[in-house]
Order: C-alpha cells, then structure tokens, then sequence
C-alpha cells in the first residue's frame, strides 16, 4: 500500500476445505466496510472473485466502471475511487486474492511503478505463504481478519499538549472519528456546537449520540469520505434553529471533523473543498441514501420477477417514483431491433413510434447498446446537438440518461430515464444509475429464459393434451384444464377420454409432480403409456404404467386414475394410484364420494398392485374425475373441500356438463387461493345417438 499509494488494502486466503476466499487482513477502512465481501464465493460477481478465477489483474478505473462491470457493489460504494484485484499465487498454486483501493482521481490506468510494486507484492506474499504450508505451518484466515494500521511517529507528552493547543486555536470545533465512525477526540467548541457533553460524545456514533443526526444522509457522507478519501462536507440543522457545517478530512487512520456555524436557510452556502456539490440535509431531493432503499428495494423484487413483462413492470413501478424521472421506457434487443417491453409516463403513440427502430440507427439507445456505455445529456441542448435526428421522446423532457442493459458480457437492452427539467448527473448519480441498469439486465436476461422455457412448455403441453374429445355414443363429456398461478403456468395435469370397441369407453386423468417441462414431458409419457393400455383391466393399465415409469427413473411421482365404462350395462371398474376419489351424482341428485381401494403413486415400486372398485352408471348418472388443484386449498382440510364440492355438483342444475363444468371451475376459483393446476373431466350417461 504504502508502494503503490493505496488507501485500502484487503488481503484473502483460502480456508481448509473451503473454495471461497476469506478476507484475512485488512487495512484502510473497518470491519463494518469489509462486511459484505468478508467471505467471496468462486462465482460472486466481484472483482476478486474473477481476478483469482481468471489468473489475471482486474482493474476498475473508477465508480462508473465499478457500476457498469460489477452492478451489486457498485451499488453500495458509488463513491469516487479505483481498484485492483489481483490473484496471490506461484508455480500453480493459488493462495488466495489481493484487493487494493486508490481515491477518487486516480488516472484510468494503473502507473508503471505501481504494477511493478503490486506484482512484486503478489510474489512476496505467494512466497510465503508457499514456504509456510512446505514447513507445515501453513498461513490461514481467523474468524475475523487482522486489522493493519499504518505506522505513525507517536507523539511525546510536549507534542501532545502542543497539538492540542494547536487544535484549540482554530475556529469553530474539531473532533476525530475512528475507521468505524466512533468519535476518539472531541473538544470543548465542538461539544459547545453540537450542544452535547464531551463524555456523551466519547466513543460513540455521532448519529448515535446525536439524535438530529441520524439521518442517511450524514452517514452517506461520512461513508464518501471514507472510501474516496477526499474531502467531504455537508450542512444539518441542529434544532431547533442552528444550522452546522461539517467538513471531514479522512485518512487512513480515521477522520478528522471541523464542525463551524452554517447560514440560516435561504442563504447561500460557503463553498466547501470537496470536489462534488456539497450535500445538505435541507434539500428537498431524495438523497443519495434514499435512493439506495428504493433501488435495494428493487433488486430484492427483481429476483422475484418471472418474466419479461414482470420485470418491465417493477421496475417501472419503482424507479420513477426513487429517482424523481418523469418517465421510463425500458426496450430489448431482438433480431437487430429494439422492442418496447415497458414505459411509464410516455404516451403510448410514442412509444409506438419507437417501438422496433433498428439498432443501425443513429439514436441513444441504440448507441449505448452497440457501445456498452451509457449516455448523460444534462439538457435537450446537449441532446439535440449530439444527435440531432433522434426521436425525441419526450416532448416535455429536459434531460436524459440512456444506459445500456449489458448481461454476462451481451447486450439484452436500453433503459431510457427522463426528466422533466436539467440535472446536472453527478457522478455519484451516474454509478447509481449504472448500478441499476445492470441488476436490471441480469433480471431481464433470467425474464426473457424464463419466458423461452415457459413458451417451450406451453407448446409441448398443448401437442400432448388432447385437443378435442371423442364423440362416444352414451356419454356427454366436458373437460377443462387451468393452469397453475404461479411458476411457468404448466404442469403434469392430464385427462383422456379414449373410445374402445362396442359400448365401452375409458376415461383416465392424473396429476403428474412439478410445474415445468420435465413434468409437461412425462405427462405426455403417462398418458401414452395409459392409452396404450387401455381396454385391459383398469387395474393392469394402472400397473403397466407403473413399470414404465420405474424404468425411466424421472425422479418425479404420478397420482393417476383410469375408469373402464361399460355402457352397454351402466357400469364402471375403477382403480387408483394414489388420486384424488372420483365424485358421483345419481340420477336422483345425491352425490357421493367414491371410496377406491388405495394404490401407491406410479414410479414408486415397480412390484404395486392397482386393486379394482366398481359403480352402477344409471342413465343420467354423472361421474367427476379431477385432480386435486380442484379441492386443495390453503386452511381448508382435502376432505372438508371434497364435501363442499360434492355439495356443490348436487345442487347445481346444469342444463349440460360444460355448464356444469364451468361452475365448478368457478367455485374453486373464487373459493381460495389456488397454487396449483387443475384439470377436471365430466361425463353424464345420456341415451345412445
């Protein structure tokens, strides 16, 4: 550190058993900095991560950098800083990683000392350790790692009072703050200011200490200073009326604070050294820390999105109102064209007008996704200048940001943000918005697989469920299929009716374990190998499936049930494998609940025995098979629901079984929540036509 100018060093090592590094020295900033990155996975999206994995250097200029390549840190640090990753390793072996950390201003590329001073650092500790694990003493990570201050001249007993002297002369009051934030020093003018004593104030927060400090701006600040190692300064009320500016210089070793009278609010405020504007807690903008819940708040919802259109929706929800845009368009790449998959605040014919430019064109968003690097345009002035034959969007629009959505190294989009007056873009704003251009790309790249797949599911459910029924003189048949509410829509829900010879006919349905396409699949599998079957005894078809099932080994479990209808002599053999009993309405309207010998799930034991159970099928007789997405309910027993619906299909008078079928499908609806999928099949013994 010392070689190279660094002002944040972290050292990683391997743990015994484990291929996660963990964060064994640090130096610079305090454990509650390093927290998040204390232990790295071997595929964490940081750069020590892919700079041991890789074998090479990693190398980030700067915060805008950090937020393009790496969106999930680059969303807690956007401060002004650059930063080297680096693998520790010699002749084949991997020790560990190196992390080294520069303020705000460092030049965009790394000098010619400092590589040679962080190559040769690299070596010396690759030595080491490599000369330590031959001794059998090797170096290892502690549960916490080593805290390494730099050296300093301590001073004497005259030093000391002399300093503090020094200190007492300047205007207004000055305190110290550790790497943590605690306050180590404080004078009498300080305290005087802050309106507090000095014991309450020694070795606390201040925003702990402080009551009318505890706002995320301040801290925010404190933490810029931290990590930029620049100047920083803002400006709070001390209630009820006195407003204080605070200046903090960091080092590393701490902070030094001067704390001096601000203006009344209204009047304009003194320039302060930091390099950016000056925050206050007086602005009527949401600050940078406000901003963060919101966006954090994002990236939880993000994982939860499913598809292309779900991820379009929240994120539109929820950054205009975080950012202050007044409008939002979010577009994707497909066959050399942008497609817009979500807006908030323009006008649907604009969007219209936008929708499927080319990505030859000359605009923005096109721009920034062939070039990977997002557009600011603080005025319409400056957009129009640089690209004057652009669509405009927004007819009210006063500034823009185009960010490119980049995903595993691919473009998969733009994100287009606008405001309805000029903003400046500071650059702490510019990683923010990087940041989450990024976690929104990798959302909408997992959307648009999920969508692929879910597609792909649905087509191959659709070949494999029978698109019409056969007409079989005797019987009137209905039969409905609803897809889950949640996962891909699709599942192992099947039903058929099948037409034997004479006067028979089976019906079978079943449920098949899973809402993906290796359940849609395997669907398709069972109800093959039941309509091969069909016409044996309903016991032997059962058992035959069962054997096919066992020897494909899908890892998934199939509740079935197969009915042999005898028309000719109104009559039913059934037989179960593990499936949800059929219900029965008589002529006369009483209903029951089939009582089936049991049958084990299909693809458990290849040895199971289907046994057979029978009933009379009077004309007018309607016999219900369904899967359990029909009853199953959340806080409502599997019997209790089966009575309900029983109770139901005898007190409707459906004038014809797609009617019935319609209100019981709606009954199941409305009743509860429903998770799961339903299939339903009716059939009602008529005369023969």
């Amino acid at each position: 550190m010392r070689r190279t100018g660094a002002a944040i060093g972290m050292g990683y090592l391997y743990p015994p058993g484990d291929d996660a590094l963990r964060l064994a020295v640090l130096s610079g900033v305090s454990l509650e900095f390093a927290a998040p990155w204390m232990r790295v996975g071997p595929h964490d999206p940081v750069p020590v991560a892919h700079a041991v994995a890789e074998g090479r250097l990693v190398w980030i200029a700067d915060r805008e950098d950090m937020a393009r390549r790496y969106p999930r840190p680059g969303l807690v640090l956007p401060y002004p800083f650059s930063l080297a990753a680096a693998p520790v390793a010699a002749d084949g072996t991997t020790w560990g990683g190196l992390v080294l950390m520069w303020p705000g201003g460092h030049p965009p590329e790394l000098s010619a000392p400092e590589e040679e001073a962080l190559h040769d650092g690299r070596a010396r500790m690759a030595g080491i350790l490599a000369r330590a694990a031959a001794d059998g003493s090797p170096v290892l990570p502690g549960r916490t790692p080593r805290l390494v201050r730099p050296a300093r001249h301590t001073p004497g007993p005259v030093e000391a009072v002399a300093a503090v002297e020094f200190i007492h002369r300047l205007p207004g009051g000055s305190c110290a703050l550790d790497l943590g934030g605690r306050i180590t020093f404080v004078t009498e003018e300080a305290a005087a200011l802050l309106d507090a004593d000095i014991d309450t104030l020694m070795g606390r927060l201040p925003w702990e200490a402080l009551p009318w400090m505890d706002n995320p701006a301040v801290e925010d600040r404190y933490r810029a200073a931290v990590i930029s190692r620049r100047v920083t300064t803002f400006t709070t009320l001390r209630p009820p009326d006195h407003w204080l500016r605070f200046e903090l210089h960091p080092d590393a070793t701490g902070i030094s604070v001067r704390v001096t009278p601000a203006e009344p609010e209204g009047e304009t405020p003194r320039n302060g050294t930091d390099t950016e504007a000056e925050h206050t807690t007086r602005s009527a903008l949401p600050s940078r820390a406000t901003a963060l819940y919101h966006l954090m708040h994002l990236a939880a919802t993000l994982t939860e999105a499913a598809g292309v259109r779900d991820v379009a929706d929240q994120a539109a929800d929820q950054i205009v109102p975080a950012l202050g845009a007044h409008a939002l368009a979010l577009l994707t790449a497909e066959e050399g064209r942008l497609h817009v998959v979500g807006h908030r605040g323009y006008a649907p014919g604009v969007m219209a007008r936008f929708d499927s430019a080319p990505l030859s064109s000359h605009t923005p968003a096109a721009r920034v996704l062939a070039s990977g690097l997002p557009l600011f345009f603080g005025t319409r002035a400056e957009l129009e200048n640089t690209y004057p034959a652009a669509i405009v969007l927004d007819a009210v629009g006063d500034a823009w940001a185009f960010l490119p959505l980049i995903a595993s190294g691919r473009p998969v989009g733009s994100l287009i943000l606008a405001y309805d007056r000029p903003r400046p873009f500071h650059p702490a704003e510019r990683a923010i918005l990087t940041s989450l251009a990024g976690l929104i790309a990798q959302a909408l790249d997992r959307a648009r697989l999920y969508d692929s797949k879910r597609d792909l599911a649905h087509r191959l459910q659709d070949g494999l469920l029978p698109h019409t029924l056969p007409h079989v003189p005797g019987l009137e048949v209905a039969a409905r299929y609803l897809p889950a509410g949640r996962g891909m829509g699709v599942g192992g829900d099947f039903y058929d009716l099948i037409r034997l010879r004479g006067s028979s006919a089976a019906a079978t349905i079943g449920d098949v374990q899973g809402h993906d396409v290796a359940a849609a699949a395997l669907m398709g599998q069972v109800r093959a190998a039941v309509h091969a079957g069909a016409g044996a005894p309903p016991g032997e078809v059962l058992a035959r499936a069962n054997r096919l099932l066992t020897d494909l080994e899908p890892g998934l479990f199939t509740s079935c049930l197969y009915a042999h209808i005898d028309l000719k002599h109104h009559r039913a053999l059934l037989a179960t494998a593990g499936h949800p009993p059929p219900l029965v309405r008589h002529p006369d309207g009483r209903t029951d609940v089939l009582d089936l010998p049991p049958g084990l799930l299909l693809g458990i034991d290849p040895a199971a025995d289907y046994p057979t159970g029978g009933v009379t099928l009077p004309l007018g007789t309607v016999l219900v098979l369904y899967t359990d997405g029909l009853v199953e309910a959340p806080g409502i027993s599997l019997d209790d629901a089966t009575t309900d619906l029983a109770a139901l299909l005898g007190a409707t008078d459906a004038p014809t079984m797609d009617a019935l079928a319609d209100v019981l499908v709606a009954h199941a609806r409305g009743s509860a929540p429903r998770h799961d999928d339903i299939a339903l099949l009716l059939l009602r013994t008529v005369p023969p036509v």
